[in-house]
């Protein structure tokens, strides 16, 4: 309709109307008018004709339109200035700030200023203090390695982590595709069921799971003597039969790990190889970033166990043992090699947050 003549616009509500209103024969005698034109559409007839009854005129209508947002030297430079005054405003809102379109803004940002939108990374908070320990722990593996080349190849590094039955459900990954809500909704339970277990990373081997529960196979707090009983029990036959009687042991600060008697069992298993609070060389706290159960073992069984939706406690156990099982010694090695490298970076950031894993630079 747009392109039409103003006088082609009149003809056609004239021949409407000559032809008794029937849009069939206004299209014939349009057609005999202008051979050469596309024919009519019902719809374009009508909306003439309509146009015409209710104002009077057939004319096209003049509508403002939104002046375009220009990348021009003025707006590159204004987005610049305010992008190093405001890192952090998002793209809408720095958009209408500066009075220019979200796809004007992003061409700007990213083809002639080339930025990046980086996403800040969460870690764990480091208290003043918690630097020199950190770097005294990163010093002491380091020397320790120049003494024995072999040193990350005979610690054992632990850790304990709960499991829960349902896994989580991020809500933002849930959709349903369809006609209508279907009004599904996922019940948690107020006290989800959950395994607590524990395992100990060497580059030989994983220690482990070991469950911490009652005889009736439900999950129990960790206290002094139920660790010491794992110890004596399980990871002290678990070590010998694979000969480890000589390894290191590490090992975080839990008030279940560095009671007096634990510590006390702890000297006799490993003479003088003990890296824990209170132990013969110390463990900084609020380090997950520097032992593999965290920074390795937790994450990738996490990502494993879930994929087939245990329904039990025994099925959840039984994944956890099984992607235990189906890890390699060649992944191993390279896990404490990896806890290496980290010690390393630990002393290039005197003690500070691994800049270089957090950003992999």
């Amino acid at each position: 309709m747009n392109q039409l003549t103003p006088i082609q616009r009149a003809e056609i509500v004239k021949l409407h109307f000559e032809n008794g209103s029937s849009i069939v024969k206004t299209q014939r005698a349009y057609k005999r008018l202008y051979p050469r034109e596309t024919r009519l559409s019902h719809t374009t007839i009508r909306n003439l004709v309509k146009k015409f009854m209710t104002t009077g005129s057939c004319a096209t209508s003049w509508q403002p339109r939104r002046p375009r947002s220009r990348r021009s030297n003025e707006n590159i430079a204004a987005v610049q200035a305010d992008v190093r005054e405001n890192p952090n405003t998002s793209y809408r809102r720095r958009a209408l700030q500066l009075g220019l379109s979200a796809t004007t803004l992003r061409r700007i940002l990213k083809d002639h200023l080339h930025l990046f939108p980086y996403k800040v990374q969460i870690t764990q908070r480091l208290l003043p203090q918690d630097k020199p320990r950190r770097l005294a722990y990163a010093h002491f593996v380091e020397n320790m390695l120049h003494g024995d080349g072999e040193f990350w190849f005979k610690i054992i590094m632990s850790d304990e982590a709960h499991f829960t039955l349902n896994g989580t459900v991020n809500k933002q990954n849930c959709r349903f595709w369809a006609d209508e809500n279907p009004c599904e909704i996922f019940e948690e339970p107020l006290h989800d069921q959950k395994v607590t277990v524990w395992c100990g990373v060497s580059a030989k081997k994983i220690i482990g799971p070991y469950f911490f529960e009652n005889e009736a196979g439900k999950a129990v707090t960790i206290n002094g003597a139920r660790y010491r009983a794992m110890l004596r029990d399980f990871v002290f036959p678990e070590m010998t039969e694979n000969g480890m009687a000589d390894f290191w042991f590490q090992q975080d600060g839990a008030t279940a790990h560095t009671t007096r008697d634990s510590m006390t069992l702890l000297r006799t298993m490993f003479d003088r190889r003990v890296i824990s609070k209170n132990g013969d060389f110390d463990w900084p706290p609020r380090s997950p970033d520097l032992t593999p159960p965290d920074f390795f073992l937790w994450g990738y069984l996490k990502s494993k166990v879930y994929i087939d939706k245990p329904q039990t406690i025994p099925q959840l156990k039984a994944n956890i043992h099984r992607e235990i099982s189906l890890i390699t010694t060649e992944t191993l090695e390279n896990v404490m090699q990896n806890a290496r490298k980290r010690a390393l970076f630990c002393i290039k950031h005197k003690g500070g947050h691994l800049l270089d894993i957090i950003f992999k630079t």
